[in-house]
């Protein structure tokens, strides 16, 4: 039988990863009698753990939230992985960098010398992804964006547009039906259904201002193609909400595979042969389509579809006209 102090950690542990546990099963998975269960739950209730005992044809117990925080206990990988997690909480666009920081200090002054020498010893940089707002969405809004997600209720906010570069008095009012908090490329946004054009919106959780009360509850609609990841992802890019790019081609360039494939992002690269390989990509337009092949200082061919083809033949014209177009002043 395990030490009294490492069975209460296994047993806080089995508590915490589902919501309900028969005493029989708590008492085969510690390898011990249900009565010294039943012993150890009270030793965690004395410590502050509200475990509350659950009715039913075997019994059984569940951790409830408590009014207080008690004393918190991690087997090794918990605390490693929360000390990862609070180093790289300031690339998260959340603003709670301070906050992070302080509970990373605290975890380090409670963890044993052999934890303590292994966190001291990983040193994480998070670099937030390009274009990274410089001013982080607040916590408070967070919360209540989140709370209303929750709750099913209709969220009332002003909302900053991004032409007005989040000056003071330049806002807009916003009722929507809110459905997800999500995080793109270092900016949290959220995903609602706009009651007045209706439609779905992405908001960026910096430039609202939530107003209370919140509205009437309500029953939420589905997300086209059911998945928030991919709709969000599409959004951005420019589609209808599906994951994919709303133009995609390709063509053949005079260069290796192993050369083009580290810059291809979600497109692929195809080799061909020596020195030759197809690459298939997407993006928001077809010029910008046409620009992305261009950028591999490499010749083309077998471009397709036409719509491709059409737009390299556009800027050819448009960098004909800029390269006669001589290096004096601008007017000139």
């Amino acid at each position: 039988m395990p030490k009294t102090s490492a069975r209460l950690l296994a047993l806080l542990s089995l508590l915490g990863s589902r919501r309900d546990w028969p005493g029989e099963d708590l008492a085969a998975r510690l390898s011990v009698s249900a009565r010294t269960v039943r012993r150890d739950v009270e030793r965690l209730r004395e410590l502050g753990y509200p475990v509350r005992a659950v009715k039913g044809p075997d019994g059984g117990y569940r951790l409830d939230a408590g009014a207080l925080l008690p004393p918190l206990l991690f087997d090794d990988e918990q605390a490693v992985a929360l000390a990862v997690a609070l180093q790289t909480a300031t690339a998260s666009g959340a603003g709670i960098g301070d906050d992070a920081a302080r509970a990373l200090a605290t975890l380090r002054q409670v963890l044993p010398a052999r934890l303590r020498h292994r966190i001291a010893a990983l040193h994480v940089t998070a670099v937030p992804p390009p274009g990274a707002p410089p001013v982080q969405a607040d916590s408070r809004v967070l919360m209540e964006i989140s709370a209303a997600v929750h709750a099913r209720e209709e969220l009332r906010f002003d909302y900053a547009p991004a032409a007005s570069g989040g000056a003071a008095g330049v806002t807009a009012r916003r009722r929507v039906q809110p459905h997800h908090l999500v995080t793109w490329r270092g900016r949290w946004y959220l995903l609602a259904w706009d009651l007045d054009r209706a439609d779905w919106r992405t908001f960026r959780a910096d430039r609202v201002d939530p107003r209370t009360p919140t509205g009437p509850r309500f029953t939420p609609r589905d997300v086209p193609g059911g998945d928030v990841a991919a709709f969000v992802a599409g959004r951005f890019r420019g589609s209808d909400g599906t994951a994919g790019w709303p133009c995609r081609g390709e063509a053949v360039l005079d260069l290796p595979a192993s050369s083009v494939a580290p810059y291809v992002h979600d497109g692929f690269a195809e080799e061909l042969g020596p020195g030759r390989c197809r690459v298939v990509l997407g993006s928001w337009s077809w010029a910008g389509l046409a620009s992305a092949f261009g950028r591999f200082d490499a010749d083309l061919s077998a471009v397709r579809p036409a719509e491709l083809r059409a737009a390299c033949a556009l800027l050819a014209r448009r960098y004909a006209v800029a390269a006669d177009s001589g290096s004096g002043p601008v007017g000139e």
